[in-house]
């Protein structure tokens, strides 16, 4: 995007400089052309897609080497923008084909607001990736230049499939009375494999299962003699990347309900329904990167204060938060519009070394629209402003989910009550909470 704004300067220049060139001592009396302003292309080519869309088969169609692309608005970029010259405007959208992948096109366009002619459209990146870069020549135009390679690697992304261990260690603290713990235990589903290769545990033990949000839960009965032991529990891990997919069967209504950290109403409609002001009208989709974005926009990943919780009304005061804030600032807004929204958590493994620690646990959320389920990563959007586009609508393969939702409820449970969530063990010693140490690692496999 960096080139596209250099690009769109070095034309602004060059058509001053020309100008300047053509300056004589007579006073020019002809009216200079109004300047469109962005709300008014924005609103043309909106108006454009919205018609190209009535009149084929509800999609806009891109048509280039790659083939031809059936694609819905997602977004324009009005940050991007621009006016080339006189009734010459740039704009860069995104839209999304039937598979869930966002694609950004670049949009060139002549006319008058209301009745703008797109001259050209070009697919710029996929999923965040791009196509093509620019470059300016010896003649001082600009050509597109392929990019050959464009990796994410470094940016913590691995695409397509990751296979690693994964390790869960958790040292138990003095125990002084009777205790209890509850672990997350990692179960296959339609984007990841896990095989339990090693489960060393202590005191005695079962599994429950959660039925809201179907979480398998290991739960440990303990007492002083298990004081300092080790629990080690080892996974085999294949996952792909995910991407938008098709829900299945209706769509549960507690996905548009408050849970105790996630309230909905209030000041979160009021917020939500500013954030997709003018958009009022859009589909679920459009609204939904309107939230993405405000997020993104007014939020700071900031590890301080209460922050951990994923406490909505905690992100909404001091808009700082780690991945717990900024998804469910995200869910209790998109609620609150009606767009059914949903909150997952595990563990992000490193792309760039195959072995060693992780950094803790990391949660992420996924809403509805289109008929799909669209995985969204907002913290890790925030902190890389090169993947902001791919986080809406992707998780990387690297890394592994342990569990879904809010307000778990087990039998038998903590003594505190619901679960908020299940990422590091939950552990009670006299019916008062413990925190034993707990270290996540990994070693990736080779193929």
């Amino acid at each position: 995007m960096r080139y596209r704004l250099t690009i769109i300067l070095g034309i602004l220049l060059l058509a001053v400089s020309c100008q300047s060139g053509r300056e004589t001592k007579e006073e020019n009396t002809e009216e200079k052309p109004k300047k469109v302003s962005i709300a008014e292309i924005e609103a043309g080519i909106k108006a454009y897609i919205a018609a190209e869309t009535a009149t084929s088969d509800g999609y806009f169609h891109v048509n280039d080497e790659r083939g031809n692309f059936r694609l819905k608005l997602v977004r324009v970029h009005t940050e991007y923008l621009s006016n080339l010259g006189p009734k010459k405007h740039f704009a860069c959208v995104d839209l999304a084909d039937e598979k869930g992948d966002v694609y950004d096109v670049d949009f060139f366009m002549e006319g008058e607001p209301g009745n703008m002619k797109v001259t050209e459209t070009s697919l710029h990146k996929l999923n965040g990736k791009p196509f093509y870069t620019w470059k300016q020549v010896v003649d001082k135009t600009w050509r597109r230049v392929p990019v050959e390679t464009a990796s994410t690697d470094l940016l913590g992304v691995v695409e397509e499939q990751d296979k690693f261990d994964f390790h869960y260690y958790s040292k138990l603290p003095e125990i002084t009375g009777p205790a209890k713990m509850w672990i997350p235990v990692a179960k296959s589903d339609s984007f990841q494999t896990v095989k339990v290769t090693k489960m060393a545990l202590q005191g005695k033990h079962q599994i429950l299962t959660e039925k809201d949000f179907d979480n398998t839960i290991l739960f440990l009965e303990l007492g002083p003699e298990d004081s300092g032991k080790e629990i080690d529990i080892t996974y085999q891990v294949s996952r792909k990347e995910k991407g938008p997919y098709d829900a299945v069967g209706p769509i549960d209504e507690k996905y548009l309900q408050p849970n105790l950290l996630m309230p909905i109403g209030g000041r979160f409609e009021e917020i939500a329904k500013e954030a997709i002001k003018g958009k009022e009208n859009d589909n679920k989709l459009v609204q939904a990167r309107a939230l993405y974005d405000y997020i993104i926009d007014n939020m700071r990943y900031m590890k301080f204060g209460k922050y951990g919780r994923g406490d909505s009304n905690y992100a909404c005061d001091s808009k700082t938060g780690n991945c717990t804030e900024f998804h469910s600032f995200f869910i209790s807004l998109a609620r609150s519009i009606d767009i059914p929204a949903r909150f997952s958590i595990g563990a992000s493994i490193p792309s760039d070394r195959d072995e060693g620690g992780i950094d803790g646990y990391h949660c992420w959320a996924e809403f509805y629209a289109e008929g799909k389920w669209w995985p969204v990563d907002i913290s890790e959007g925030n902190k890389y402003t090169a993947l902001a586009t791919y986080y809406f609508g992707r998780h990387p393969a690297n890394r592994i989910e342990f569990s879904q939702g809010r307000d778990l409820k087990v039998s038998p449970g903590p003594s505190g009550g619901p679960i908020n969530f299940m990422a590091y063990p939950i552990m009670e010693i006299n019916g008062e909470p413990a925190f034993p140490e707990t270290i996540f690692s990994f070693n990736r496999k080779s193929e």
